[in-house]
């Protein structure tokens, strides 16, 4: 946009502004994964000081200035890109997450082979993907999920906009895709291949749905405390124990007191693991949904 547009769209506003009045619109260097579209036409940093109203564009990006009091007054300024879409539906500035801000670190431990697959990713201008997946008996299922579960998540909110039944259904389906994947290779022991998920959706910077099989955990810091979204589902746990034991597998545990489904598994949910699915290892995943605002909270999977 040039100056001589934008001064002109100021001058031309009903609010009166001082000469400290500072307003940029910026493009994120971020683009759209989903529609290929550059992100900035739906979003910029707004900054303004004045003497009787703030400046804000509509959502329409029309020239017609607007009053928005509480948008990026210059002593509670965000410097961050703002969704514009989003702001303007909650009534309030909400920043663009940044994927370049999002970081992420594996350890390897006491195994030869690290089987952690970490992912994240922009589904849509208004909406964050973070996954984990831990695998175990080899790469395959963790590598599996770590390319396809973002493509099943987009192909379930096709059908549905709830978060928590997009996850449902893209855990399952991926589970589903998955036997069928390693069924080709016909080598029995790629099915005994199984992974950990936790996956985290954040929508308009707003909402966050998380979902998760087995026990690698979700965390949300809000003002500095420490908040677990997940749940570890092991045979410890007696509802989990008891669905072993309907399907008529059994419970053992080892000489460090940790429990495993049928002496091989240390959990009761997972991706793939498809020799215990007939004992009640199941890939449907929890789910749950919170609100979050900006700067108080972060989040650690």
């Amino acid at each position: 946009m040039s100056s001589a547009v934008l001064f002109n769209m100021l001058r031309c506003g009903r609010s009166t502004i001082s000469r400290q009045t500072f307003l940029s619109i910026r493009s994120s260097p971020e683009t759209s994964t989903a529609s290929g579209q550059v992100g900035g036409a739906l979003f910029g940093t707004v900054g303004v000081r004045q003497g009787s109203g703030s400046v804000r564009l509509d959502g329409d990006i029309s020239v017609r200035p607007v009053t928005w009091d509480s948008f990026g007054i210059w002593d509670n300024r965000i410097e961050e890109p703002i969704l514009l879409p989003s702001s303007i539906r909650y009534g309030r500035p909400i920043p663009q997450v940044s994927l370049s801000r999002v970081g992420s670190t594996s350890v390897l431990g006491l195994r030869n082979q690290n089987e952690d697959r970490l992912r994240i990713g922009r589904i849509h201008d208004n909406l964050l993907y973070f996954a984990v997946f831990d695998g175990h008996g080899g790469p395959h299922a963790a590598d599996y999920c770590y390319t396809f579960m973002e493509k099943f998540i987009r192909d379930a909110l096709e059908q549905d906009d709830d978060l928590e039944k997009v996850l449902k259904k893209a855990f399952l389906d991926a589970d589903k895709a998955l036997h069928t994947h390693l069924s080709y290779f016909n080598n029995a022991s790629f099915l005994t291949a199984g992974t950990t998920a936790t996956v985290a959706l954040l929508r308009d910077g707003v909402e966050l749905v998380v979902g998760s099989v087995g026990d690698s955990r979700a965390m949300l810091c809000r003002n500095g405390k420490a908040n677990k979204l997940t749940t570890d589902h092991t045979p410890d746990c007696e509802d989990e124990r008891h669905r072993i034991q309907r399907f008529g597998g059994y419970v053992t545990w080892n000489s460090v007191g940790q429990a495993n489904v049928n002496g091989r598994l240390a959990m009761t949910r997972s991706i793939g693991d498809f020799h215990l699915k007939a004992s009640g290892v199941i890939a449907e995943p929890d789910t749950q949904r919170h609100t979050v605002s900006f700067p108080t909270v972060s989040s650690v999977l």
